[in-house]
């Protein structure tokens, strides 16, 4: 397959977010002759009405592997943009040969065994835990102030969209056997404008890794899909 042949790419947003975040990156990939699918993960987006105290990581997990089993998905493009670097890595256990790319899009690089909430610092533990305890079953999603969203139009746009993240995702461990290491091409994205340490370490791990292509954008938030989708095109485009 040459490289602009077309292909299918299955998009996956991050926390908060919904397909929709991809608006503009889908354009220029379909414009390009490509398949696009941007799943909305069960209880965000238009599919908020499904919030439930029951979702965990494999109902998203399986919100993507279905896209791959129904739409007979095989040498696609799997991209997980933020939280779902924990979705697009439990979904390659189940998807193993039918990935030809997959794209850490300024994500986690979740190991086998690790949890979400074993990320966040004793503060953040500590509203989740009370979150929790008072019976909630979701916490807010991210600003576009936070994310670094850097045209006013975009940030208002992002922000009306955004919706509540179901706390259970980040209760249930990953279990990976190194599927995801397995994928032909793999390419870590980091926007330093978003400040996140742990970013920060899965770029330097990438890079010291030689399976791994890593490639650092400048000038943009944490949603680069929004603020430099073109940029992203040419990033996807350069998969085999």
């Amino acid at each position: 397959m040459t490289q602009n042949s077309p292909r299918a790419f299955v998009l996956v947003p991050g926390a908060g977010h919904g397909g929709w975040v991809w608006r503009y990156l889908s354009a220029l990939l379909i414009a390009a002759g490509h398949r696009v699918f941007t799943p909305t993960l069960t209880g965000l987006g238009e599919r908020s009405h499904l919030m439930s105290g029951s979702i965990t990581l494999s109902t998203h997990i399986d919100d993507v592997v279905n896209i791959f089993e129904w739409e007979e998905l095989d040498n696609a493009v799997l991209v997980g943009h933020s939280y779902a670097g924990w979705v697009v890595s439990g979904a390659m256990e189940k998807l193993e040969g039918r990935v030809a790319g997959l794209v850490y899009l300024d994500a986690f690089l979740p190991d086998d065994g690790q949890r979400g909430f074993d990320f966040l610092n004793e503060q953040q533990k500590a509203a989740f835990l009370a979150a929790q305890e008072n019976g909630e079953i979701s916490r807010p999603g991210p600003t576009s102030a936070a994310l670094k969203i850097q045209d006013q139009k975009n940030a208002a746009w992002v922000d009306s969209k955004i919706s509540r993240q179901p706390i259970g995702v980040s209760l249930e461990t990953l279990h990976l056997t190194g599927a995801r290491e397995r994928v032909p091409t793999k390419i870590y994205v980091r926007t330093p404008l978003f400040p996140q340490p742990l970013f920060d370490a899965a770029l330097e791990r990438c890079q010291q890794d030689p399976g791994w292509q890593t490639v650092i954008m400048e000038g943009c938030g944490h949603d680069p899909m929004v603020d430099r989708p073109e940029v992203v095109l040419d990033i996807l485009k350069s998969i085999p």
